[in-house]
Order: structure tokens, then sequence, then C-alpha cells
């Protein structure tokens, strides 16, 4: 399974903590995928949740209640939308590095913004040579391949995982991801093929 992610998303930080036993209670693998959220907007022409701000106060009350239901650690960042981009290209050179730089995001670890603030959550890593790495003209494109990829295969937000060619989307889906890998998801090839033929009879100016 492809997990999309993208750093900027507190909803990716906790799908993260339990997309990997979800897949191994179904036999699966996780493979990580850094994506730049930004682009994805951009892509459709609107505008991430933190930027509205009624919805960014909700989020975060959201968050807190999600990662109380999971039962792991949150601490948001001091600062919120931020840029991720150095952050994605260090995890784009080193996948090893994901669970610590989302822990250095959203659990107390001081932000993944700057360079300092990444060196100071790669604990166990050199820091130094990775983020020399994530500077080199292969990573940031090979970031920005996986950007247009997933947008070529349908991801317009984070997380997103695609298994066996569906897509879901949050981690609200994860009870749905559970079903369609236990051969028992609801949406059959009428249904999809009926959704795919809808057109709109409205269009906002």
């Amino acid at each position: 399974m492809k997990f999309y992610f993208d750093f900027i998303s507190p909803y990716a930080y906790l799908g993260w903590t339990q997309i990997h036993a979800l897949a191994a209670r179904h036999g699966r693998t996780v493979e990580p995928v850094p994506v730049l959220f930004a682009a994805m907007l951009s892509h459709g022409r609107t505008r991430g949740p933190a930027e509205i701000p009624a919805k960014r106060a909700y989020i975060y009350k959201d968050i807190k209640r999600l990662a109380e239901t999971f039962g792991v650690a949150l601490e948001p960042p001091a600062t919120h939308p931020f840029n991720p981009l150095l952050a994605l290209r260090v995890a784009t050179a080193e996948p090893r590095t994901i669970d610590a730089l989302f822990k250095a995001t959203w659990a107390g670890g001081g932000g993944v913004e700057t360079a300092a603030q990444i060196a100071r959550g790669l604990a166990g890593f050199d820091a130094a040579p990775l983020l020399a790495r994530a500077g080199e003209p292969a990573i940031k494109q090979q970031l920005r391949d996986a950007t247009d990829a997933a947008i070529a295969a349908g991801v317009f937000g984070v997380p997103s995982i695609i298994a066996d060619g569906e897509l879901f989307w949050g981690c609200d889906s994860f009870p749905h991801l559970e079903r369609f890998l236990d051969g028992k998801d609801s949406i059959t090839p009428e249904y999809a093929a009926r959704i795919h033929a809808l057109a709109p009879s409205a269009t906002r100016v």
C-alpha cells in the first residue's frame, strides 16, 4: 500500500501512527511517499484547511480528540501552516527519517521548517549529510515527480492510501480501508461507474 503524506498535515501524522498496524493485520506493507500538499492545492485550485481560520480552529480540536482516541502524543508546532519542503526532501532522501520528522513536527519536537529544527529532530541520524543530500537536484526532482505522479493517480489530499488501485483519503477512511482489504467493500463496479458518469448541474463562479 502506498501512504502519501506531507508533514504539514496533522492527520498525516496521526495516520502514520496507525497505518503500519493496519497493514500488518492484513499481511500488507506500507510504502511511504512524501508529496507536497501545496502543489495538490494549486492543482485543484483550492485552499488548505489550515488557511481557513474557522477550519483551522476546528482541526486543532479534532486532532487532539483523535490523538487521545489513538493513544498517541500530540503537541502542535508553534506555527501552522508552515513550509515543510526541506523536511519532505530529507524524507525523500532517507525514508527512515519519516517517523522522527513526524514526531519533531507533531509530538513536541520543535518543528521541521528550518535545517536547525530538522537536525534537532533527527536523533540517531547524521543530520549534516542528510540535509546536504536533501538539497541535491536529483532529490528535489524526485519529490516533484512523486507529487506529480500522486496527482495523476487521483490523490488530492493527505494522508491518502492507495491499495490495489483504490484510493482512501484521511484517517477517517481507515475503517473503510480495512473492509476493502477484507474483501467487504460496499463499492460495486456498477456504483463506481455511476459516480464517474455524474455531471454537475450547477457551478460556482
